[in-house]
């Protein structure tokens, strides 16, 4: 129960309650904030919210706190949505003394926050369990100091990201030359915080409205020690962090199993917790016959006989697994520690195991990809087919996207994307295999917004009322591009110059030299390090890459 007093908080998810309920990121940080008595802190949905606190008076409904958890670029303008439902200033330098204070965090903010940078008042990077509580203690011991005080001493810990306090620098040609912060006394890098509990995280709240309908969600391992090349959940997450079974997973499970009978379990690459076999051996145990057990995509060299049978025993109908691409020439280009045989092993154990699908992930215009590659793809997939007839078989795949803080940060969409999915939608649609790709118009605005700074916070404000269609985002930016655009001053006090090129942003592939958006946010990396392996990718196509 809030003690009297406590800071009235709101923490929006942007997307509807069964999608927002289901992110164990936004339930985490939802039972930290509730776990305290210090706040007061409400859920908002785009389709429903809780009741709203008693009193709610003036701009921003008296509110002390707005937090947003944002795990995918393209919901990031919804963002702006909520702001206006809420009656709160969009534009973070038009708030003042009774606004609350806009924070954010989740991988999409923690890899590159600067599109919605001029948005939000703060920005927590990294893992919530370090700086939630850090974040809110200074929030609480600030509350009877001026706003503009507050923001600076939120600056000053670890993690935390106050954008109104660093300023972009620009050139004469439009290129970004540095992003600093406008006053002494500043940190001039702000750096990704990494939990390193021997606990992860699951579920705090199991319900049937859920898009996984009355599951208990458990974290197995967090990062993944791959290191494919373009993977945003491997080195933005870093280092590849495991619980124990006894103290960590063993409990995660129990607490759930005592309110529901489907168990997932989650991560990047959850076969590659060194105790795997063993959670799997405990699960086979007679006193969880009517549980459902799933797993997240796993690593296919590390499919078993076992982890088929118990799988299918438990109630699942298929695997998932990514194979990125079916030409073994990228998968190391990109690091897919994967031969085609331990692919087919794959599908061979899932058969065996009783599982009756098998769902892949693929990739198309990755760097060096050409047509035989894609035909590589389509080949493999048939392939497996005729090795396991009965096994039903689908592909996801998607363009690929250039991420922050990863290798091919450097590259550019690829526009012969578009006509390789449909190439392999020729290929195997008609012999029976689920084709399923994620559209490359939308791709191509997930790049926009993952690579752009805060000269693309004033297309996002335009864009309102019809960020849902593509011809929404062209327009908006074209109309930013030549000047017409309502934005308030950035940090340094001068005006947003226009955003560059739309070309330049989403296909160009950038020098390594080049001044990045997120050349002030540290990830677990450095720069130069991740040149190293970019390198070792473009140029040694053909060889085994050495492993990171």
């Amino acid at each position: 129960m809030p003690a009297v007093g406590a800071l009235k908080a709101v923490l929006a998810f942007p997307s509807t309650y069964s999608v927002g309920i289901t992110s164990l990121g936004y339930q985490v940080v939802w039972a930290s904030l509730a776990s305290r008595s210090d706040v007061d802190v409400r859920r908002l949905f785009t389709d429903q919210g809780d009741p709203p606190h008693a009193a709610q008076r003036g701009r921003g409904a008296g509110l002390d706190l707005f937090g947003l958890s944002l795990s995918w670029e393209l919901d990031g303008p919804v963002l702006l949505d909520l702001l206006e439902q809420l009656g709160i200033p969009l534009w973070s330098q038009q708030r003042g003394e009774h606004d609350p204070i806009v924070f954010g965090g989740g991988p999409v903010l923690t890899a590159n926050p600067e599109p919605l940078a001029p948005f939000f008042d703060a920005v927590l990077l990294g893992d919530g369990e370090l700086l939630l509580p850090a974040f809110v203690d200074a929030v609480q011991a600030g509350r009877q100091t001026p706003r503009a005080e507050r923001l600076r001493a939120l600056a000053q810990i670890p993690g935390i990201y106050v954008p109104s306090l660093y300023a972009p620098r620009y050139g004469a040609a439009g290129e970004l030359l540095a992003v600093e912060p406008i006053e002494p006394g500043l940190p001039t890098t702000i750096a990704k915080q990494t939990w390193r509990g021997n606990t992860l995280s699951h579920s705090t709240v199991i319900t049937p409205e859920a898009a996984w309908p009355s599951i208990h969600m458990v974290e197995v391992v967090r990062s993944c020690p791959e290191l494919c090349r373009f993977c945003l959940a491997s080195y933005l997450t870093l280092p590849f962090r495991t619980p124990s079974l006894d103290d960590g997973l063993i409990p995660a499970v129990e607490k759930g199993l005592a309110a529901t009978q489907r168990l997932g379990l989650l991560g990047a690459s959850v076969t590659q917790h060194p105790q795997f076999a063993d959670l799997l051996t405990w699960l086979d145990g007679d006193r969880f016959e009517g549980t459902r057990v799933s797993v997240s995509s796993v690593r296919a060299a590390t499919v078993t006989p076992q982890l088929g049978r118990i799988l299918a025993k438990r109630g699942s109908k298929s695997l998932t697994i990514a194979i990125e691409s079916g030409s073994e020439r990228l998968r190391r280009v990109v690091n897919k520690k994967l031969a085609t045989e331990e692919i087919f092993a794959a599908a061979r154990y899932a058969k065996e195991g009783g599982l009756t699908g098998l769902k892949l992930y693929g990739m198309a215009g990755l760097p060096t990809e050409d047509d035989a590659d894609i035909e590589a793809t389509a080949d493999l997939l048939l392939a497996i087919k005729a090795a396991t007839p009965g096994l039903r078989l689908s592909l996801g795949v998607s363009t690929f996207v250039p991420k922050a803080h990863t290798p091919f940060q450097w590259e550019g969409v690829r526009p012969e994307a578009e006509k390789r999915l449909k190439r392999l939608a020729r290929r195997l649609q008609p012999k029976g295999i689920e084709l399923r790709p994620e559209s490359y118009g939308w791709s191509v605005v997930q790049a926009l917004l993952s690579r752009s700074d805060r000269r693309l916070a004033p297309v996002i404000a335009a864009v309102r009322g019809r960020h849902d269609q593509l011809g929404g985002w062209k327009a908006a930016y074209r109309e930013a591009a030549a000047g017409h655009q309502d934005a308030p001053p950035h940090s340094s006090g001068g005006p947003m110059p226009p955003p560059p090129p739309w070309q330049e942003v989403i296909h160009a592939s950038w020098s390594p030299d080049r001044v990045l958006p997120w050349v002030h946010l540290e990830g677990p990396l450095p720069a130069s390090t991740l040149a190293v392996h970019r390198q070792q990718a473009l140029a040694d196509e053909t060889a085994a890459l050495t492993p990171a």
